[in-house]
């Protein structure tokens, strides 16, 4: 039988649910990704004609071929419906090509969220493919299989097997890498702030901050640049207010979500890793069963750097606030007026915002899981908060003076919640410091100072929220490419995660070293960020993909053949462990693994004894008085403390025993890490030390 039209799409999750909205005279398919790609036992690049991409059919895709093919030649047209971005282009060309269809008929069909609307209407307007798309994709492959494919046969055989180069995953790790160098060369500089406390009459007490000296404002190096301070105070004298700025501060909300930023918060906020994130925001885009509803897309294309919004789904947001009980107009950024048609379908270039903001989270909590719950809530609320009113504060600046001492107050007030009230900021947590009513000429008694040393800290190491803002600022790579960046540079175990940081290993540092020796440009970042504009404007129709190519080729080809002759090889020697081995007697070595340091037998493979490294930490176990208790690992890389004699003792810890009991209750105190340093407290909650920083 027949099939009028046939549809081909990424993914079956998504063809399902679009079938149900095409209706019967469509038969939906999927291609499951890419089904042609460059092979992966050569280079598959023709050097010798303009660089020309060897693809061949995907191993293990022969099934989903035939299929396509069957399927293609029972319908009257074929619309191929991939991801509305340069891979989902490539791919639509590729399945025309296995399909032998014209690319220049008007069979691609793009549509930026699954909803019964945005699928009918695109539809409605199918357009050709379009071969800017497709070349600036190429070239990227391209690119990235010539310096891959280049650079890691070098590292398998001067430094060790399982290794890899790219692009971005070498700028990646460079940052990392420079700015653990930052923190080494880092020396702290000693500074002193000068709190105090005033008091006007017998009201509340409220907080001020010393400015400077004689109206300009001084800096407090050191305890005797504090202490010439307080020689001039004189306590039984009040302080007199010199200045009162009261101003109405608007704070405005951010932009509703691109992969970058949806990546950074939903890691900050959430916990997730990049990958996590993606591939829950997938989940969310290609469809979820609503019930009565049926499956419905709930959030628009998740790989996006544009932060447009329809004028549908603004009208929509404005609609929901101006009618909500929660809400209302004072809430709404727009007001209410009659749309006109829908803006076309085509346009793949918008924020990551709901489907429709009318499906609240509250309203699918019990049909989504926790996770997808948690991501499509942020997702939502960034969103309607992004189309909302500023939040108002009165903020109040008072300027007080005595003996040619200056100190400054500032005050401030929630007057009108505005977006806040869906979407809070990291900065929207503080506590509100509500000042006395003050007036130039008032008095104000000196109730209390509070000197304090504090010393300038080092930048802190990249998380995967940091690392993903600063390959963006760079210029480096694009929202698809991050999530498997950051995943390779970890796998090749180049970077370890120490809580939440990264901190590069002593093979990525070899790794670095060599690269940036041999390959300058491709460490880079300004070399890299104008490539990826380049392949900008080949997406734009401005530039030709061979040409761009040829210029980033030529200058490596060089560096390669250098690199090749010049590398020598690098030995990571293997160093004593000062013990024997427990099974042959021979004595044990430390080796560098795939994942970091272990004890190994020097007669492997003749031996194949090994060991996890532990390490002391000078702290008898508190729960046997026997054991010492030992820094371990567990699967995830968390690090936990355990008795050096398990299995007989089961002590374990996440929190660093400091080798003391509690003056209290006698339990062993801990050394815990809180926001702004270490803790020494007791688990009980009956002690606790000062704050180490």
């Amino acid at each position: 039988m027949a099939t009028k039209n046939l549809v081909i799409v990424e993914s079956p999750a998504k063809a399902k649910t679009i079938e149900k909205y095409l209706g019967r005279n469509y038969h939906v398919v999927a291609s499951l990704g890419h089904i042609r790609d460059l092979p992966k036992s050569q280079m598959g690049i023709d050097f010798d004609h303009d660089y020309q991409p060897k693809y061949i059919s995907i191993r293990g895709k022969g099934d989903v071929i035939k299929q396509l093919k069957s399927a293609a030649k029972k319908a009257d047209h074929v619309y191929l419906a991939a991801d509305p971005d340069r891979e989902g282009e490539a791919i639509a060309w590729h399945v025309s090509h296995i399909l032998g269809l014209d690319p220049t008929a008007n069979n691609r069909v793009v549509f930026n969220e699954i909803t019964k609307n945005a699928v009918k209407d695109a539809f409605k307007e199918p357009r050709s493919i379009d071969m800017n798309l497709v070349d600036a994709q190429q070239a990227r492959r391209v690119l990235d299989r010539i310096v891959g494919y280049s650079i890691s046969p070098i590292l398998w055989a001067k430094v060790k097997k399982g290794l890899s180069a790219g692009r971005v995953q070498s700028v990646a790790l460079k940052l990392v890498i420079d700015r653990e160098k930052e923190i080494k060369a880092f020396i702290p500089e000693e500074y002193w702030s000068l709190a105090a406390e005033f008091q006007k009459g017998r009201g509340k007490k409220f907080a001020g901050n010393f400015y400077g000296l004689n109206g300009k404002k001084a800096a407090l190096p050191d305890n005797a640049a504090v202490q010439a301070v307080l020689k001039k105070i004189d306590k039984q004298q009040p302080f007199a207010i010199t200045k009162v700025t009261k101003k109405e501060r608007k704070r405005f909300p951010a932009a509703p979500f691109t992969t970058s930023s949806l990546q950074q918060e939903a890691n900050r906020r959430l916990n997730f890793k990049t990958r996590k994130t993606m591939m829950i925001a997938q989940q969310l885009y290609e469809g979820i069963n609503l019930g009565k509803e049926g499956t419905v897309g709930l959030i628009t294309y998740m790989r996006t750097d544009s932060t447009r919004i329809s004028s549908v789904a603004k009208h929509e947001a404005a609609t929901f606030l101006h009618e909500s009980k929660d809400f209302g107009e004072p809430y709404a950024a727009t007001k209410l007026h009659k749309t006109k048609n829908p803006e076309g379908a085509q346009d793949a270039h918008e924020a990551i915002r709901p489907s429709s903001v009318m499906r609240t989270p509250e309203s699918l909590k019990e049909i989504l899981s926790r996770d997808q719950f948690r991501l499509y809530q942020l997702i939502w609320s960034r969103f309607l908060a992004s189309q909302m009113t500023p939040a108002i504060y009165d903020t109040v600046a008072v300027e007080l003076e005595q003996n040619g001492v200056n100190y400054r107050a500032n005050g401030s007030q929630m007057k009108f919640a505005g977006f806040t009230k869906v979407y809070h900021g990291s900065t929207d947590d503080q506590k509100e410091n509500i000042l006395p009513e003050l007036a130039v000429g008032d008095e104000v008694k000196l109730t209390k100072t509070d000197p304090q040393q504090h010393f300038t800290q080092p930048p802190a190491r990249y998380s995967e929220a940091s690392l993903v803002k600063a390959l963006e600022e760079n210029g480096v790579g694009r929202p698809s490419t991050y999530a498997p960046t950051i995943d390779t540079i970890q796998k090749r175990y180049y970077v370890k995660l120490s809580g939440k940081s990264f901190e590069p290993t002593e093979l990525g540092e070899i790794v670095d070293e060599l690269i940036e020796k041999f390959f300058p440009d491709i460490v880079n970042i300004d070399f890299t960020a104008k490539l990826e504009d380049e392949l900008d404007g080949i997406e734009a129709g401005k530039g030709e993909w061979v040409k761009v190519v040829d210029q980033y080729y030529q200058p490596f080809a060089k560096e390669l053949d250098q690199a090749e002759q010049k590398i020598e090889k690098v030995q990571i020697k293997d160093e004593p462990a000062g013990f024997d081995c427990d099974i042959c007697g021979a004595p044990m070595v430390v080796k560098m693994g795939r994942f970091g340091k272990f004890y190994a037998c020097s007669r492997f493979p003749d031996c194949r004894n090994t060991k996890a490294i532990v390490k002391e930490i000078g702290v008898v176990c508190p729960k046997c008085q026997k054991g010492q208790v030992l820094e371990r690992k567990s699967k995830k890389n968390r690090i936990f403390y355990g008795c050096s004699r398990y299995p007989d003792c089961d002590f374990v810890s996440w929190d660093k025993p400091v080798g003391r009991d509690c003056p209290v209750c006698q339990h062993y105190l801990v050394d815990k890490k809180v926001k702004g340093g270490h803790q020494v407290l007791c688990p009980n909650g009956d002690y606790e030390e000062q704050l180490q920083k």
